[in-house]
């Protein structure tokens, strides 16, 4: 019998992550302040980084961003010089490709890639802040906002126009030396999935438990799986709400054999994915549900950490 949440078209995609993410190097000469006239936030310029206590941005010296997603925008040339910002009241073209870069790494943006700033954009990038300050990016912070150092470990990150994925800094698919087929990362809210031999498939946004209700790290086993019915049926007698639980749901319990309380399913609120918003469950969108659970099969490993700088994880794999 499954226990109750603790509140509550992708194919495999990953064939070819490679692409140019190099950055020339640092400047140390940064100009006069100035004002984007393309939606960013001025911000006063020095000589060295820095932070301003009027702003609490990080100031860097100007790095030339050459990723191709990122080229060409007058918008991010700003913020790689360090004398804009991208937060409240932002938009525009190059706001549009961050965006863009953001969602096809598996970060929640439900608003899709509109070119304007507000909560959906601000979470999205303190996740992949969050994610980018344990990938070899120690100046990067959870701000929410989009400065310079952002840019710079965005632009080392994101995969090539047109793929999804991440160009390295991913996961190992090995938890305590046990292969995984899913490498769940709570605090940047990602479901990593890997084929049979250890390939990555595809990166999905995830939503999951609160502060009172944590989704709870370790290794997990996929213990049942429930089509659209039983999925159905499952919300209505535990919820009464057939559509609480999405499209599909699986079921987890601990490697050992417990019972872990939480599940893999859908969700009728997608707006909330991102968040710490659930009584334990991993949330997903119901077209990435739908894909997880073709993927897996009763039994696979499922690998829960807070971040992917977890020890139990084995080598963190490079790709391109």
């Amino acid at each position: 019998m499954l226990a109750a949440e603790r509140t509550s078209t992708h194919a495999p995609v990953f064939a070819s992550l490679t692409g140019s993410n190099t950055l020339t190097r640092f400047d140390a000469r940064v100009g006069p302040p100035r004002t984007s006239a393309v939606g960013g936030t001025p911000i006063p310029t020095a000589d060295a980084a820095h932070s301003t206590a009027a702003t609490g941005i990080v100031l860097t010296p100007t790095v030339a961003i050459e990723h191709p997603r990122f080229t060409g925008s007058p918008q991010l040339a700003d913020v790689a010089a360090g004398v804009a910002v991208l937060g409240p009241g932002s938009r525009g073209d190059g706001l549009r490709a961050v965006q863009g870069a953001l969602m096809d790494m598996g970060f929640a943006l439900y608003g899709g890639a509109d070119g304007r700033y507000g909560p959906d954009t601000a979470r999205a990038l303190r996740n992949f802040q969050v994610h980018a300050a344990g990938a070899a990016f120690p100046g990067v912070r959870a701000s929410g906002v989009l400065d310079a150092v952002t840019l710079r470990a965005l632009a080392a990150l994101a995969p090539a126009q047109g793929s999804r994925g991440q160009a390295r800094a991913l996961p190992s698919p090995f938890y305590a030396g046990q292969p995984v087929r899913v490498v769940i990362a709570l605090r940047e809210h990602r479901t990593f999935l890997f084929d049979p031999e250890g390939r990555l498939l595809d990166i999905f946004p995830n939503a999951v438990g609160t502060a009172a209700t944590p989704t709870h790290p370790g290794l997990k086993v996929v213990r049942a799986k429930l089509d659209q019915v039983a999925t159905e049926n499952a919300g209505a007698r535990l919820w009464n709400d057939r559509h609480v639980f999405g499209a599909r749901l699986l079921d987890l319990s601990w490697v050992d054999g417990h019972r872990s309380g939480e599940e893999l399913h859908g969700t009728s609120a997608p707006a909330l994915l991102g968040g710490d918003v659930s009584h334990g469950c991993i949330r997903h969108a119901n077209e990435d549900i739908l894909v997880l659970h073709d993927a897996l099969a009763v039994g696979d490993r499922i690998a829960v950490v807070e971040t992917l700088q977890d020890p139990h994880l084995g080598v963190p794999v490079t790709v391109g």
